[in-house]
């Protein structure tokens, strides 16, 4: 039997700082075949083992600026001094070939996205925005410390943003708890499938 054919998803994924959104979209990409990441753009020079248009579009500064003053972008930011974005194209032309689209972005992307999609009907029809956090901001910190990877004053920092960026959470459709990888997984893809049954993406049953 063929799978049924539903309108496809943009799933955005965000979280407060160590909150685990990027081991959960390896996941997701890994558990869903038809489940693509968007391809960002960015000013920054290509690392050894990165490709162009798989890991990110590399573009010139000048090139960057002429499409964020063209309005080619959903979103786009300024990082340790080099420019991120994220082109509507890249999004539209994924989900009118028929994948699944997963968006990695933190809650400031996420503010930025939704509201844009208010004024692009396709992408407001596709888009599904959960926000995962652990229990406590206590949890928080204790997954930077184990991390290993900052010191403990740029972990301060960052729980004093995760503080602020948790009160964010009642503006996603879904809040996802987070306790383990596994069953942070489980959950996502219930959310998924849920989202692909709603009636008004699902084909009609024949009568």
């Amino acid at each position: 039997m063929s799978p049924i054919k539903t309108q496809p998803l943009l799933i955005l994924i965000s979280a407060p700082s160590g909150g685990g959104k990027t081991t959960l979209c390896r996941q997701l990409l890994r558990a869903r075949r038809n489940l693509v990441r968007a391809v960002t753009c960015t000013t920054r020079p290509p690392r050894r083992d990165e490709q162009d248009g798989v890991d990110y579009y590399f573009l010139s500064a000048e090139d960057f600026l002429r499409r964020v003053q063209a309005g080619n972008f959903l979103e786009h930011a300024t990082v340790y001094g080099h420019s991120y974005g994220l082109l509507k194209s890249e999004l539209l032309g994924k989900l009118r070939a028929g994948k699944d689209v997963l968006l990695n972005v933190d809650v400031q992307g996420a503010a930025t996205i939704r509201k844009k999609a208010e004024h692009e009907p396709e992408l407001k029809r596709a888009l599904v925005t959960i926000f995962l956090t652990p229990t406590s901001l206590a949890e928080i910190e204790r997954r930077l410390i184990k991390r290993g990877a900052d010191s403990p004053e740029v972990i301060q920092k960052r729980v004093a943003m995760a503080r602020q960026e948790i009160t964010q959470w009642k503006h996603f459709d879904y809040l996802l708890i987070s306790t383990s990888k596994q069953e942070d997984l489980r959950r996502a893809l219930a959310i998924i499938e849920a989202e692909k049954m709603r009636t008004e993406r699902s084909p009609a049953p024949e009568l």
